[in-house]
């Protein structure tokens, strides 16, 4: 196995809880981002609202993405974490996912969380993708 670790400037430093934000595995050309959030680099979220918080850790996956060699277009699975009940947020996040994702069309899995990272984090999305 042959990894590279993918650290984007612009994403909040993973480094102090030992994480990344993306890793690529090199021979089979896999990238595995970890759970996005809507986080400064303070580890503070800016948006209250679970729209809010979606649209930021869709562009936060998009850039860890790019970072990676990746792409939205090579997402082969996709989760979305949201704080409390799915159903009741889904005709919240359903168009914010489907018109980030397009034509893309990766598995999606959508799960109800007690907690995330933080008292205000709403929404938390982690994704694998190819870099082929």
């Amino acid at each position: 196995m042959s990894k590279k670790l993918i650290n984007p400037e612009e994403l909040y430093d993973g480094a102090a809880s030992g994480m990344s934000q993306a890793t690529v595995e090199t021979e089979l050309g896999l990238v595995f981002v970890s759970g996005q959030v809507d986080w400064n680099d303070q580890h503070e979220t800016t948006e209250n609202s679970v729209e809010g918080q979606m649209r930021k850790a869709l562009d936060n996956l998009k850039i860890a993405l790019t970072a990676a060699g990746s792409s939205v277009g090579q997402l082969l699975q996709v989760r979305v974490y949201i704080r409390g009940e799915l159903g009741e947020h889904m005709e919240t996040v359903a168009p914010i996912l489907s018109g980030f994702l397009g034509e893309s069309r990766p598995s999606v899995t959508g799960i109800g969380v007690a907690s995330l990272a933080s008292p205000s984090t709403l929404v938390e999305v982690e994704a694998v993708a190819s870099v082929r």
